[in-house]
């Protein structure tokens, strides 16, 4: 099982980035992914969750409006659109795969089974 995190980088307030999580060793069907982030001396978070086999999907109050969530199951990719960044969404994003997981459960509670390494993402001011 691997999840493999890219898109990360550095960008000016109000930019965007999109995050690509890529999965491989298990089928995408029956897990719940979620994206994470995790800011220096705070406590990781859940970002936005979704599920693997319905269009059940949960963003933290934070990132509601302004990040979208999405998977392409054939290719074993989720997606994270970041738009309108801000500095406090500075911090290393990782996702993270929860076998048959509720969404608002994982996301609440970073029930993730499998994680990536993590990609940082800088926004400057």
């Amino acid at each position: 099982v691997q999840l493999v995190e890219s898109g990360g980088g550095l960008v000016q307030a109000g930019g965007s980035l999109r995050l690509s999580c890529a999965m491989s060793g298990f089928s995408l069907d029956y897990y719940t992914i979620g994206w994470f982030r995790q800011a220096p001396g705070k406590e990781r978070e859940g970002v936005s969750c979704i599920s693997g086999h319905s269009d059940s999907t949960n963003y933290a109050d934070s990132v509601k409006g302004r990040f979208t969530i999405s998977r392409d199951n054939a290719k074993k990719t989720v997606y994270l659109q970041m738009n309108s960044l801000k500095p406090e969404d500075t911090a290393v994003y990782y996702c993270a795969a929860g076998f048959m997981r509720d969404v608002q459960d994982m996301c609440g509670q970073a029930l993730g089974d499998y994680w990536g390494q993590g990609t940082q993402v800088t926004v400057s001011s």
